[in-house]
C-alpha cells in the first residue's frame, strides 16, 4: 500500500513514508507520537494495540492533529462507550464478526445455539456479541457452557467435549475461545453432529488467504512477495486499508492539511476498496469502517457477509454491527 501511495505521490507532488516503532510503556509509546506529530509531520498512526492500551494512549494524546487507526482489536467499547472522535477502525469490530456469522446461520436455519466460553474477558466479550447477534436476527441460545483450559479429572465436566456437549437440542456448537487453545478439539468431538462456530470451524474474519475474489489473489501474491512465507491476515489487511483510505483523502483533497484530510477521510466522499466487493467508508456515528466479512475455515471461505437476503434503508454493510440508532458512541 506504501508503494502505491508513493507512486501516487510522485504524481501529485506529495512524498508519503512511514516510521515503525515499538516501545517499551504506554509512556514512551505517547512521547514517540507526540515528538512525531511536533517535530516529523506525522499526522495518521496505525494502532496494533490491545483495546486497553489504545484507550489510555487516546486519552493521554488528547487534541492534537493526530488520527489513529485501529487495525487489530475488535472491541466493542472502542466503538461505544470509549470512543474517540481522533479514532478510526478499519478492523471490524466484534458486533460485525458476530452479525457476519449470525446471518449465515439465519440463512441455513441453524438458529438454536450452544455456547461453549471459555475463561478471558475476550471470551466474555464474544458471547455478548453473540447475544446481541441472535437477538437481532431472531436466533435462540439454548445454553451456555463454561470450558477450563486444565488437566485436572475433577474438572472433566468443563473439558470433556463430549460431556459438555451432551444433554441438550441444539443446530450449532458456538465456541468462544480467544486463546485457541479449546476450540480445536472441538469439531468432530461433539456430542450430537453438529456445526462448529465462532472461534473454531466456521470463523468469522476480517481477510482470509483463501479469499480468491474482488482481485484478492493480486494483493495477496503481492503481499507474500514482502513477507512470505506468512500469509496476509486481518491486521495486514486492516493495515493495508489504513494507508490506502490516507492515500485517497490526499489525492482527493490535493492537500497534506490535517483538517482537511480528516473531513474527507470520515465523509461519505470516502470510496475504499475493501477487496471484499462492496467499497468501504467510515461510519459517521463510530468511525467504524463498513467492510465486508469473511466466513471462512482453515483453507476456504465458505460465504461473505452480508448475505444478500438481509437489507439496509441506506447501506446492506450497515447490517453488520452497530447501526446509528443504537450506538453509545458520543464524540
Amino acid at each position: 500500500a506504501l508503494e502505491d501511495a508513493q507512486a501516487i505521490g510522485r504524481v501529485i507532488g506529495v512524498e508519503f513514508s512511514m516510521e515503525k516503532s515499538t516501545a517499551a510503556s504506554d509512556e514512551e509509546l505517547i512521547d514517540r507520537i507526540s515528538s512525531w506529530a511536533a517535530s516529523d509531520g506525522i499526522q495518521f498512526v496505525l494502532a496494533d494495540l490491545p483495546a486497553a492500551q489504545l484507550k489510555h494512549i487516546v486519552r493521554q494524546l488528547g487534541d492534537q492533529p493526530l488520527m489513529l487507526f485501529n487495525i487489530s482489536d475488535p472491541n466493542d467499547s472502542l466503538r461505544g462507550a470509549d470512543c474517540a472522535s481522533n479514532v478510526a477502525h478499519t478492523y471490524p469490530s466484534q458486533a460485525m464478526l458476530s452479525d457476519a456469522l449470525m446471518q449465515y446461520l439465519a440463512a441455513k436455519g441453524w438458529v438454536q445455539i450452544l455456547v461453549l466460553q471459555g475463561p478471558s474477558p475476550e471470551d466474555g466479550a464474544m458471547v455478548a456479541a453473540l447475544q446481541r447477534s441472535a437477538r437481532k436476527f431472531h436466533a435462540n441460545i439454548v445454553e451456555t457452557r463454561p470450558f477450563m483450559l486444565t488437566n485436572d479429572p475433577r474438572n472433566r465436566e468443563q473439558t470433556n467435549i463430549v460431556l459438555m456437549t451432551g444433554g441438550a437440542r441444539y443446530d450449532v456448537v458456538y465456541v468462544a475461545d480467544s486463546s485457541g487453545e479449546f476450540g480445536r478439539y472441538v469439531s468432530y468431538e461433539t456430542s450430537l453432529p453438529r456445526p462448529v462456530v465462532g472461534s473454531a470451524g466456521l470463523v468469522p474474519t476480517a481477510w482470509s488467504w483463501s479469499w480468491d475474489r474482488d482481485a484478492a489473489v493480486q494483493l495477496q501474491h503481492r503481499y507474500e512477495k514482502i513477507a512470505a512465507p506468512r500469509r496476509m491476515n486481518g491486521a495486514d489487511w486492516a493495515a493495508w486499508e489504513a494507508v490506502k483510505a490516507v492515500t485517497q483523502a490526499v489525492m482527493r483533497t490535493r492537500s497534506t492539511a490535517f483538517d482537511a484530510l480528516k473531513e474527507f477521510l470520515l465523509s461519505e466522499k470516502l470510496s475504499l476498496d475493501t477487496v471484499k466487493g462492496n467499497p468501504g467508508s467510515f461510519r459517521p456515528w463510530d468511525h467504524q469502517l463498513r467492510a465486508p466479512v469473511l466466513l471462512s475455515t482453515a483453507d476456504a471461505v465458505i460465504e461473505r457477509a452480508p448475505l444478500p437476503q438481509f437489507l439496509h434503508q441506506t447501506n446492506v454493510l450497515d447490517t453488520l454491527g452497530v447501526d446509528a440508532p443504537e450506538t453509545a458512541c458520543r464524540f
